[in-house]
């Protein structure tokens, strides 16, 4: 992941020590929001996000599409977006 620092907007870095982070090295300022560390969805929320339609495989592909401004390539009408060979990616 790469950040930009808040405070300053430099280029932050990774800690390595008992704090998880980045951790700027022009002004010290330290954060976690790449870790996702305070957005616990709780087992009920995880649920509920089953039947949100922003999450249905068809929605996903065109946020993705209209993401990267740009068409993704066809697939075969016999073959499911799940099954591309390479996942996906």
């Amino acid at each position: 992941m790469r950040c930009s620092c808040k405070n300053c907007g430099s280029y932050m870095i990774q800690t390595e020590s008992v704090r998880l982070g980045c951790v700027c090295p022009d002004c010290g300022y330290h954060c976690a929001d790449c870790l996702g560390t305070d957005s616990v969805v709780s087992k009920t929320g995880l649920e509920a996000l089953r039947e949100d339609p922003r999450f249905l495989p068809e929605n996903l592909l065109a946020s993705l599409q209209a993401a990267s401004g740009g068409e993704e390539d066809e697939l075969p009408d016999d073959m499911e977006p799940d099954y591309r060979e390479d996942g996906g990616f």
